[in-house]
């Protein structure tokens, strides 16, 4: 009777549910609620995630075999969303590899640990530091596959960026967020902007200036990347109608740098009169005269 009651459970769960996919996992991440339901809110979430699992899933495919398998470092984990799910559906059955998620607030490095111990998810970790941080972090190995940052805020991307190149990332996977440095850069110079170029039309108003800037930094991101040697491709992750924070950067290490990449990179950051970003921003890049 009791393999007959799981059965009609089992059957009863929302089709978004996978064979195989920890049920357990689905309710303590809110995602199913007890009696195993899906709301709206959740079943958006889980639909984002399972978008990215695609991407992420075809990369670690293509991975080289190892004896120690796969890492992955997920950068802003938060409530580790993103790492439980790519364990659940691809680490727990390959049996080898590691998930490491980075976070800054303990309480949710401290439930993620507790999570991971009762799911019995022996190789994941967390780790209670800064994405800048984490690249100076001994718990870390000094490579790194796979490097993941969802929705991470501002300059966190960037961050992400500056731990993958460190960590000689063959891919990273990433989903800007709230991208406002580059537009707090633009006002300051606005008034002086306006009487050297008329593109500073672009940003004189304040809502056009955080969407330029959004854009700007996706934009010079994509450059760096290619210029330390990386293929990029950028998508949508989902339909707008799910999420405004929607743009997916891909990148694959070939070992091409591309020196013209560099060079647009700088170009356009004196062309909107950002060159005081170049150092501490792209410290990676040969700088040359544009």
């Amino acid at each position: 009777m009791k393999k007959k009651t799981q059965a009609i459970d089992s059957q009863a769960l929302p089709p978004e549910v996978r064979p195989g996919q920890s049920v357990e996992l689905l309710k303590q991440l809110h995602i199913l609620t007890r009696d195993g339901k899906l709301n709206q809110d959740s079943r958006r979430k889980l639909k984002q995630v399972y978008h990215l699992f695609q991407f992420i899933e075809k990369l670690l495919l293509e991975l080289p075999a190892s004896d120690s398998g796969p890492t992955l470092a997920d950068h802003g984990a938060g409530k580790s969303y993103l790492g439980f799910i790519i364990y659940d559906l691809f680490f727990k059955a390959l049996g080898r590899g590691t998930i490491y998620g980075i976070e800054t607030r303990s309480e949710l490095v401290a439930s993620s640990q507790a999570l991971a111990e009762r799911l019995h998810f022996e190789r994941m970790r967390f780790l209670n530091v800064s994405v800048a941080e984490s690249t100076q972090s001994a718990e870390l190995p000094e490579q790194i596959d796979v490097v993941t940052a969802l929705h991470a805020c501002d300059t966190a991307t960037d961050d992400a960026i500056a731990f993958g190149l460190q960590k000689k990332a063959r891919y990273m996977v990433l989903v800007p967020c709230c991208q406002a440095e580059l537009a707090r850069a633009l006002n300051q110079n606005k008034a002086l902007n306006l009487q050297r170029t008329p593109l500073a039309e672009l940003w004189r108003h304040p809502l056009h200036a955080r969407e330029v800037g959004s854009q700007l930094t996706n934009v010079l991101r994509c450059l760096y990347l290619e210029s330390q040697g990386y293929a990029v491709t950028v998508t949508e992750l989902v339909g707008w109608e799910h999420s405004m924070k929607n743009e997916l950067i891909l990148a694959k290490y070939t070992g091409q740098k591309k020196r013209s990449a560099a060079e647009r990179l700088q170009a356009l950051l004196k062309e909107f009169g950002l060159e005081a970003m170049l150092k501490h921003r792209y410290p990676a890049l040969d700088v040359s005269p544009v």
